[in-house]
């Protein structure tokens, strides 16, 4: 089944375009399991049991899984998080020339979509495109603050580059397989792109921590999808949910913890679910 499909598949099962990062910063893993063999993915399975009923996706960022252990820590959540029937979306951003960028995107062999940077062109993107199977979400207006230094930058053509990028993403969706990432921190821009790409689903970050507008994530993220009952996309949310346990009353109780995390899934769930 492709990437998309299943996505749709998952969303009208599950009633969520909850998007959860797996980002298990290794300062903030709570100290109940600092005796773990290894603790990333101790903290992930924990928080994959409390949040997947509520969860179309999980999206680790590779940044917090670089180095040996992590990598044994990522691939044991995603093979759990694939037992739990729910699609797992690498954020790493990659993207290279050649030989180089062929090899970046055999890391869609054991997930099921990637986000990549479109700043090196097609041909360095190409390699992520030809897997149908897999979903490619491409970098076009990032949440953060400094993401207008270039995404903003006019273009000859009096279109911003975040605009050429949205234009680009569908010339190069020949597969059905490529996605955009937008951010919910630049709502008119979330729905400048929308008009210019309708049928491509978004992943949308920045409603959690970042305080990002859920409203304009699920009215502008969302795409129809051929033969699917449900609108497509994700909107997501790391830090958010992964660590709301910090808050909790009793925070060095491990299922005081990750119920903190469960409850912060559902939370965001039902918020936007107000909006679809």
């Amino acid at each position: 089944m492709r990437f998309f499909d299943r996505l749709a598949d998952r969303i009208e099962r599950t009633d969520s375009v909850v998007s959860v990062g797996l980002d298990p910063d290794p300062d903030r893993i709570p100290a109940f399991l600092s005796d773990a063999d290894l603790p990333r993915w101790a903290f992930n399975r924990r928080i994959i049991d409390a949040t997947h009923e509520h969860a179309a996706c999980y999206k680790p960022n590779a940044a917090f899984y670089e180095d040996a252990d992590g990598w044994r820590a990522l691939k044991e959540t995603v093979a759990y998080a694939a037992g739990k029937d729910v699609p797992v979306l690498l954020d790493a951003k990659r993207a290279d020339i050649g030989n180089t960028t062929r090899r970046y995107a055999e890391v869609l062999e054991w997930v099921d979509a990637i986000t990549v940077n479109p700043y090196l062109g097609r041909d360095s993107l190409q390699p992520f495109l030809d897997r149908e199977e897999e979903g490619v979400f491409v970098l076009c207006r990032t949440s953060n603050p400094g993401g207008s230094d270039l995404q903003d930058l006019e273009l000859a053509s009096g279109e911003p580059v975040y605009e050429r990028v949205a234009a680009l993403a569908d010339v190069w969706n020949a597969n059905g397989n490529v996605g955009l990432v937008v951010g919910a921190t630049t709502p008119d821009e979330l729905a400048a792109v929308r008009e210019i790409v309708p049928g491509i689903p978004f992943l949308v970050p920045g409603v959690g921590a970042q305080g990002g507008d859920a409203e304009a994530a699920v009215e502008h993220g969302l795409a129809a999808y051929p033969d699917a009952d449900v609108d497509v996309g994700l909107v997501n949310s790391s830090r958010g949910i992964v660590f709301a346990g910090e808050e909790a009353t009793r925070p060095d109780d491990e299922a005081t913890y990750f119920g903190a995390a469960g409850d912060a899934a559902k939370r965001l769930k039902r918020r936007l679910n107000r909006h679809r």
